[in-house]
């Protein structure tokens, strides 16, 4: 990605209006800048994206208003600008490092405090986009797993059920998780579906001729075409569920998850 040698000038002077409001009110703890500012990838019309960290009370509050999301656009300094804002806590830097789904820890990747009252705050922050080696290795076998099960029989069973449905429906559930599984593998965070496609291209281990696969199967979902895509990357590694083991691990991950109180790996 091109990165600017500084930030655009106007989106800055945005942020530093915005934190000259929130700062007013003793409710407000911190704000962290996220997005493409923070990432040095920001357009001249981009948007300025904030976490904004306040107290218990004050979350609750935006909670019964339905506004835990919502944009300012009165201080912004250039025409079509605005800050969109997302509300947390502490509490919610803390769960969202401890068990937050790969979005909400790719959104603090850049990452960098603005503004805060309360130190801890940048460590809070720094936490959240970092896993260990064993939980890459924990997701890529959830993935492995739900890749064969929605490639290897939910696609054969709409192919010969002559299932339009069920065909597509098991092709884009095997695509997002042979991605996710390959993106496991280079220890890269899933930021979103509008994400994926580029995420995988920058992949430096990307198996030969996947992308290719991957197109041809949303366009034509066939069993055969999906036996393919599995083969490609299945071979690709020594993934860590064999295939015996393949069966329980979906039906605990996806049937189960009522009971477990965990939700099914694409929704992590």
């Amino acid at each position: 990605m091109v990165r600017h040698a500084k930030p655009v000038d106007h989106q800055e002077q945005t942020l530093a209006r915005y934190v000259t409001k929130v700062a007013a009110d003793e409710a407000n703890i911190a704000v962290v800048l996220v997005g493409s500012l923070a990432h040095g990838t920001e357009r001249p019309d981009s948007d300025v994206d904030v976490y904004l960290v306040v107290t218990d009370e004050a979350f609750a509050r935006a909670q019964q208003r339905e506004q835990l999301s919502y944009v300012d656009t009165e201080v912004a300094t250039y025409e079509g600008g605005y800050v969109d804002i997302k509300v947390a806590t502490h509490g919610y830097l803390r769960g969202a490092a401890l068990e937050g789904d790969d979005p909400v820890r790719a959104s603090f990747l850049d990452a960098r405090v603005a503004w805060s009252r309360d130190p801890q705050v940048a460590d809070l922050v720094a936490a959240i986009p970092v896993l260990p080696d064993d939980a890459w290795e924990d997701r890529a076998a959830s993935f492995i797993a739900q890749m064969r099960l929605y490639g290897g029989y939910f696609l054969k069973q709409g192919d010969q059920l002559g299932d339009e449905y069920l065909l597509r429906w098991a092709a884009i559930h095997a695509l997002s998780s042979a991605g996710r599984a390959l993106l496991a593998r280079g220890h890269v965070l899933f930021r979103g579906n509008k994400y994926l496609t580029g995420l995988l291209a920058g992949l430096p281990d990307l198996p030969e001729g996947y992308l290719a696969l991957a197109d041809q199967l949303l366009r034509e979902p066939t069993a055969e075409g999906g036996a393919a895509l599995l083969a490609l990357v299945e071979n690709h590694h020594d993934w860590p569920i064999t295939r015996a083991q393949t069966l329980s691990r979906f039906v605990r991950e996806n049937e189960l998850s009522w009971l477990t109180r965990v939700p099914p790996p694409e929704f992590r």
